[in-house]
């Protein structure tokens, strides 16, 4: 029995679920949750979806009610989540990559399926629906919800779409097949407003945000005979425009866009950790990279989070092992 057929029983003979993915989730996380929720939903199920991160305010719009996605508290939700008959994580192939809710979730005796694209999963469900090869979790979502004979319609269609463009980056990064296309253009049949979507998506932020963007650029380094860019936030740039971590997203992908440059890093410097993201184009596994400092991602993206080092220090680390991949694969 393939992994669709498995999660279609599972789905048929349980009422009770816990949807969740990871810590700061971005669009193919939300998005594939709320798919799969309103999905289940539709069938009668009960379904609560809870994250230990708040929904990015670019996302907003995709939510029924203030209600639809709740924001993980202990003393409200262990008990949920330990009687809850099945827990999907989506685009979350760790549990550690769950935040506080790892223990609730690891200790839970409902049935577990993890549905993911990343690389380096960690086998800790019933079923793992792990495929690489696709573009996001959305995409596979999308497959599950066709197999099963499910008339996809606008509801679930919209959170499908977002999922899928942000995880390609538009249609622009790998593993933007012609199978993305098509599905696609079948998600925009049901209604989706492309150019409404993309506004509320990229266009959305706010002044304080372009204001931090500002200074990300003006941290702008090159190094390595052109081969690395690498930007940097600190601690009291987020303070100085009162921002906060989600207004970073998607700084990394400035680095490529200067020429010659083959790997491009973004240091994110939090409270008690160095969050760093990797870009590459050509040869550069960065998600090889990332794992020297227990990270992962795609072969083209990915991110680690050090500890126990100041800003300073992990630059000069990481720059160091970044040297070092540039030469090895060029």
């Amino acid at each position: 029995m393939n992994s669709f057929n498995l999660i279609n029983d599972i789905i048929q003979n349980n009422n009770k679920f816990v949807i969740t993915t990871h810590v700061n989730p971005d669009g193919d996380a939300i998005g594939s949750e709320l798919a799969l929720a309103r999905y289940l939903e539709k069938l009668g199920k009960e379904v609560r979806i809870i994250n230990h991160s708040p929904t990015p305010q670019f996302l907003l719009f995709l939510l029924g009610n203030n209600e639809e996605i709740e924001l993980f508290d202990s003393s409200k939700h262990a008990e949920l989540i330990s009687s809850s008959d099945v827990i999907f994580s989506l685009d979350l192939n760790q549990l550690s990559r769950a935040g506080s809710m790892e223990e609730e979730l690891r200790t839970s005796k409902a049935k577990k399926v993890c549905i993911d694209h990343h690389e380096f999963p960690e086998e800790f469900a019933d079923v793992m629906l792990i495929d690489t090869n696709k573009s996001s979790t959305g995409e596979i979502i999308y497959n599950f919800l066709i197999n099963s004979n499910f008339q996809i319609d606008y509801d679930v269609a919209l959170p499908l779409y977002v999922a899928i463009i942000t995880d390609t980056g538009s249609f622009r990064f790998d593993r933007t097949t012609p199978d993305v296309h098509r599905l696609t253009a079948q998600l925009l049949e049901t209604g989706i407003d492309p150019k409404f979507v993309y506004r509320e998506v990229y266009e959305q932020g706010t002044a304080n945000r372009i204001q931090l963007l500002g200074i990300a650029l003006s941290s702008l380094t090159i190094a390595d005979e052109g081969k690395i860019s690498y930007m940097v936030i600190s601690k009291s740039d987020l303070t100085k425009t009162e921002t906060d971590e989600e207004d970073v997203e998607g700084f990394v992908n400035y680095n490529l866009t200067i020429k010659g440059v083959e790997v491009g890093i973004f240091f994110f410097e939090m409270d008690d950790v160095v969050k760093v993201s990797f870009r590459s184009v050509k040869k550069v596994p960065v998600n090889e990279l990332a794992k020297r400092f227990n990270g992962g991602g795609h072969f083209h993206a990915a991110g680690a989070r050090i500890h126990g080092l100041e800003l300073k220090s992990a630059i000069e680390k990481v720059l160091n092992e970044a040297n070092k991949f540039v030469k090895e694969y060029k």
